[in-house]
C-alpha cells in the first residue's frame, strides 16, 4: 500500500503540531510519506528511514532532493529489525524519537512495537499505516477477500487488538486512506 495524499497532508500537520524533529520511518517505498515527514520537520530534524528496497526509494529521491530535505534523510537498505535492534541495544536511543512512522511488512508490526516502544519517547508518537485493511478487519470471516488482503488480515487484527491492550500506549486509530493507527506512548 502506497501512502495518499491525504496521509502525507496528515502526517504533515501531525509532526508540526507534536514539533518532531527526530523520526524514523519503516516502510519507505518511494518516499511519498518520508517527503511529507521530512517537509515538516526543522531544516536539523533528522528522519532514519527503512526499506528492503533502495531501487524504490531512488525512484522518489530526485523529488526529495529537489524539496530541499534529502539533507534529512539516513537511508538504510535492509531488513528494519536488525536497525532496530541494534538502537535498543545501545541505551542512548532509548526515548529518543518524537515520532515513527510503519508501513512495511504486516506480518512484522508487533516485533516493531516490541522494540519501537523503548525508542519513542513519552509523549511521542507510533503510527501504523493500513490498519484497517481494505476494510477487513471488519469482514466476516468468510468475507471473498484477495489472497493478500486474506493472507496479512490476521496480523492486523492480531496488531489491533495488541495495541487497544496496551497501557502503555493511548490510541486513535483514524479512517484516513487505509487507516493509520497513532500509539502516544504514556508509559
Amino acid at each position: 500500500m502506497t501512502t495518499s495524499a491525504d496521509e502525507g497532508q496528515f502526517l504533515n500537520m501531525l509532526l508540526k503540531l507534536i514539533n518532531a524533529k527526530k523520526t524514523m520511518e519503516i516502510g519507505v517505498y518511494t518516499g511519498y510519506s518520508l517527503l511529507a515527514t521530512a517537509l515538516a520537520l526543522p531544516d536539523d530534524g533528522q528522519i532514519l528511514a527503512m526499506d528492503i528496497n533502495r531501487e524504490n526509494y531512488e525512484l522518489g529521491l530526485p523529488v526529495i532532493q529537489k524539496a530541499g530535505v534529502a539533507h534529512k534523510i539516513d537511508f538504510r537498505e535492509g531488513p528494519a529489525l536488525p536497525v532496530l535492534d541494534a538502537l535498543v541495544e545501545d541505551e542512548k536511543n532509548h526515548g529518543s524519537f518524537d515520532f515513527i512512522f510503519v508501513d512495511a511488512d504486516k506480518d512484522n508490526y508487533l516485533n516493531y512495537h516490541k522494540r519501537l516502544l523503548d525508542l519513542v519517547k513519552p509523549g511521542g508518537i507510533i503510527g501504523y499505516d493500513n490498519t484497517l485493511w481494505n476494510g477487513s478487519v471488519v469482514a466476516p470471516p468468510d468475507a471473498p477477500l484477495r489472497k493478500y488482503v486474506r493472507y496479512y488480515r490476521d496480523f492486523v487484527l492480531e496488531l489491533n487488538k495488541a495495541l487497544a491492550a496496551d497501557p502503555r500506549i493511548e490510541i486513535c486509530q483514524l479512517p484516513v486512506g487505509d487507516g493509520i493507527t497513532l500509539c502516544r506512548r504514556v508509559k
